[in-house]
């Protein structure tokens, strides 16, 4: 009986135990931090993580970081190594490699060209390719124009078969009214619904 609890607690201390998360990464560089935080609580939640980076988290230094920091970052708590070419993601449609995958930043260039049917990167090639399995795709928007022109995408994104968000909200809405960003601390959460089939609520939040 002890033992029967003991695993009890444990999958509640860790409820993606054994989930297969694809954790894709764009370039909003002023968010990776708590991106990188999120990723650490998504792999002590249990989940096998399969990290995929953008072109310009692969290559680009920022005030934010080097891109060579960030590629090392993310493998260490990954502990695999990187998908990051439009070649290694293709994969993981046809193979069925994830439960479930998330984007977190989502850029509002990756979230307009995800509207868009546009996969000319590895994270939005492994977004195409997961999605014809009819698995759950989890956005964590941060993008300054999510309530200017990138609006029309959410609203599609919103209304798609198996697109999930992490909620968002304006988070500098007297500085930049059309500023959109995701609660990264919500992630694992919003990933346990969204493998449920239910989008985690409220989506709209007030920082």
């Amino acid at each position: 009986m002890e033992k029967i609890m003991d695993l009890h607690k444990e999958n509640e201390e860790k409820p993606l135990a054994g989930v297969k998360v694809g954790f894709a990464v764009t370039g909003s560089h002023c968010t990776l931090k708590e991106a990188v935080k999120a990723m650490e609580e998504v792999k002590k939640a249990g989940a096998e993580i399969m990290p995929i980076i953008s072109f310009s988290v692969k290559n680009e230094d920022t005030k934010f970081g080097r891109a060579e920091f960030w590629r090392e970052k993310i493998e260490g708590i990954c502990g695999g190594s990187l998908i990051d070419s439009i070649v290694l993601a293709e994969p993981i449609g046809p193979q069925r490699l994830l439960d479930v995958l998330l984007i977190a930043p989502c850029s509002g260039n990756t979230m307009a060209k995800l509207a868009l049917g546009i996969s000319d990167s590895p994270v939005l090639m492994a977004a195409k390719a997961h999605l014809r399995n009819q698995k759950p795709l989890v956005l964590a928007i941060s993008t300054n124009d999510g309530l200017g022109a990138n609006a029309k995408n959410l609203g599609l994104l919103l209304n798609t078969k198996n697109v999930y968000m992490v909620p968002f909200g304006q988070d500098n809405p007297k500085e930049k009214a059309s500023s959109l960003l995701s609660d990264m601390k919500r992630i694992p959460s919003a990933l346990a619904e969204a493998l449920a089939g239910r989008q985690l609520q409220p989506v709209l939040l007030q920082y």
